[in-house]
């Protein structure tokens, strides 16, 4: 069975890989995607994410704009990694329909329009169309199957702060309210996510289709010292939902800091913290085995 899906996103790199994994691997029905501010800002999120669908000749899949600032915050990027065009230089199509504006009330509306839990939403960025959501329409969100966001981090130290992972240190406010939600939540923190990374020949064997292509190319770009790429955050997501086996989760309590300081974001142990499903352990090389053969 393919699972139907609400991709939110804000591509960057590994969001392309992952959305890539999606659209080509036939696991998922893809209602619509929705962007957000995170990486590079919405403007270039969006046009990145046009790119794609039109690379890979989905034009029919809706793509909604969404956030271009935290709740309550200024924006932070992350354009030292990602380039300033997101995708250091990997050229996509031009798009080949125009997003629309409204994410959060397309969702609120495709979410009531469908029965209840047969739609998952897979968060690749900072999960501030999904607080929107769970704020302005709580009835829709109630009505989300599972919600599978990358974020945080447990006992890895932050890539944001010192103890901060950058799709939750961009919105903590965002999060608590996420976390606080009464929805099936699984979060894939940088503890499984810097595991998963990609060598060289790994990368180069994904060649010969358009996504394995485009998505090698990626990647040769995403090399942290060519010879092995920067972790595969995004795409665990996506693996995770057609595959929660190879994933170890469990059950925590997590807190969340909104404070002003270094670690805003960062996620804590408490005995009154939200509970929230979090994988903490990954089979390595099943997880890219299942991606590459998505790819190729």
């Amino acid at each position: 069975m393919t699972k139907r899906v609400i991709i939110d996103t804000d591509p960057g790199l590994d969001d392309a890989v992952a959305i890539l994994f999606a659209l080509a691997s036939g696991r998922f029905d893809i209602i619509g995607m929705t962007t957000v501010a995170g990486n590079i800002g919405i403007e270039r999120s969006t046009t990145n994410a046009a790119g794609l669908l039109a690379a890979m000749d989905r034009a029919d899949i809706p793509l909604y704009s969404g956030a271009e600032q935290p709740l309550l915050r200024s924006a932070i990027d992350a354009i030292v990694v990602h380039g300033d065009d997101g995708l250091r230089g990997v050229t996509l199509p031009a798009p080949a329909a125009p997003a629309r504006a409204g994410a959060v009330e397309w969702m609120a509306q495709t979410l009531m329009r469908e029965p209840a839990g047969s739609i998952d939403i897979l968060a690749l960025g900072p999960p501030t169309n999904i607080a929107r959501l769970i704020n302005e329409h709580p009835d829709a969100a109630s009505r989300i199957g599972h919600l599978i966001a990358m974020g945080g981090t447990i006992d890895e130290p932050g890539n944001s702060g010192p103890a901060s992972e950058f799709n939750f240190a961009s919105d903590p406010e965002a999060v608590a309210i996420m976390l606080r939600a009464d929805i099936r939540t699984t979060i894939i923190p940088l503890d499984v996510t810097r595991k998963v990374r990609a060598d060289r020949d790994y990368v180069e064997a994904l060649r010969g289709t358009t996504a394995g292509d485009i998505a090698a190319d990626i990647l040769i770009a995403y090399l942290q010292d060519e010879k092995r790429s920067r972790p595969l955050h995004d795409p665990c997501v996506m693996l995770l939902a057609v595959a929660p086996e190879l994933f170890g989760v469990d059950f925590l309590r997590l807190s969340v800091n909104l404070g002003d300081d270094a670690d805003a974001g960062a996620l804590t142990r408490t005995e009154n913290g939200s509970p929230v499903d979090v994988a903490m352990r990954v089979d390595v090389p099943a997880v890219l085995k299942l991606l590459a053969s998505g790819l190729r």
